[in-house]
């Protein structure tokens, strides 16, 4: 396991900053103790809590910026469905978010071959109105976005060990 390291400082400045800079620190700390990429070999350098707030980073930037369309687009469904997120997360006591994970990935199973492909701006942008069973699930994400980052926050801050190690 590659060691994570995160100044006791940096740390306190972000939790001043709010859940989000408290979450981006471990996020940056632990990209930077692979050398800034995710592959299947840095993947094993990784503990379970690492990989799954790393993948909750993912699937929050891309469910944010554009919904669980433009995440399966991005190529992200396989780091996020057939990984253990979905469980990792319902142990940390995300019960409702784990659910919507679920839901998500029997959808993916559904449309992926149509949604990974290739295509122009214009054709990914049609992409949101021919696979409307999405909208719900997006709307949820967004709905409790601030309590689910609030909630991986707290487990973070319950867990620091698990995350990284703190030093002056």
């Amino acid at each position: 396991m590659k060691e994570v390291i995160i100044k006791d400082a940096d740390l306190q400045q972000a939790a001043m900053e709010g859940m989000d800079a408290f979450l981006s620190v471990f996020v940056k700390a632990i990209y930077d103790s692979i050398g800034g990429e995710l592959t299947p070999e840095t993947m094993q350098e990784l503990n379970a809590d690492q990989m799954t707030l790393l993948a909750w980073n993912t699937l929050h930037e891309e469910v944010m910026d554009g919904g669980f369309v433009q995440l399966i687009h991005n190529g992200y469904g396989p780091f996020i469905f057939k990984n253990p997120l979905a469980k990792a997360l319902r142990q940390w006591g995300m019960r409702e978010l784990s659910k919507l994970i679920y839901d998500a990935h029997t959808l993916w199973l559904k449309h992926r071959q149509e949604i990974e492909k290739d295509c122009t701006d214009e054709e990914f942008m049609a992409l949101f109105e021919q696979f409307p069973d999405f909208d719900d699930l997006d709307d949820m994400f967004v709905e409790h976005e601030e309590e689910w980052t609030d909630d991986i926050a707290h487990y973070v801050d319950d867990h620091l060990d698990s995350f990284a190690k703190i030093v002056e």
